[in-house]
């Protein structure tokens, strides 16, 4: 699983030259450009050669999608299709322990202890992306710059599309669809 979020996350905690590049971007909700989102994570998939992976977060335009298809045709997309209230609203009650990644979400995996990570005990936080206007903002350019992606994966045949407003409703039907395979 490789998450191109995370993976910025990391840079930006470890303070490295990508990751102030990226801090503002995400900070402000906006997307980060496709240059520098290409570059990345063309070397993130180095890391995973020979390695079966998903993706997660990439490719969010056109141009990332054909300069990822140039590089490593994709055998399956999966796309989860969530009504915008109920991302809004999960999002907004998420709560991360950035250290380990692990993620609470109040109302659906709650944390024993409010504020506190189960594991460890330290203190979570919510991250600035995650307040509702920064997410309203990412949802919006998704929306805008994304369909494109879907139907760039349609027209090759790769798609699929999987509805739903939780976890337990999409979840069996990714594994139905998967597991043959």
């Amino acid at each position: 699983h490789v998450s191109s979020g995370d993976k910025l996350r990391d840079h930006i905690e470890r303070q490295s030259s990508l990751g102030e590049e990226v801090k503002s971007y995400l900070n402000e909700g906006k997307l980060v450009p496709d240059d520098v989102m290409i570059k990345f994570m063309v070397t993130e998939l180095k890391q995973v050669e020979n390695k079966p992976w998903l993706l997660d977060g990439f490719p969010r335009t056109v141009t990332q999608a054909d300069a990822l298809w140039k590089v490593q045709p994709v055998d399956i997309v999966l796309n989860l299709v969530v009504p915008f209230d109920v991302i809004i609203d999960r999002v907004k009650n998420r709560w991360v322990h950035l250290p380990s990644g692990r993620v609470y979400n109040i109302g659906f995996n709650t944390p024993k202890v409010m504020g506190k990570d189960d594991v460890t005990g330290e203190d979570l936080i919510q991250r600035s992306d995650d307040k509702p206007e920064a997410v309203k903002k990412r949802l919006e350019i998704y929306e805008k710059m994304t369909k494109p992606v879907i139907e760039f994966y349609r027209s090759k045949g790769i798609i699929k599309e999987f509805e739903g407003r939780t976890s337990d409703e999409i979840w069996p039907q990714i594994t139905k669809y998967l597991d043959p395979i």
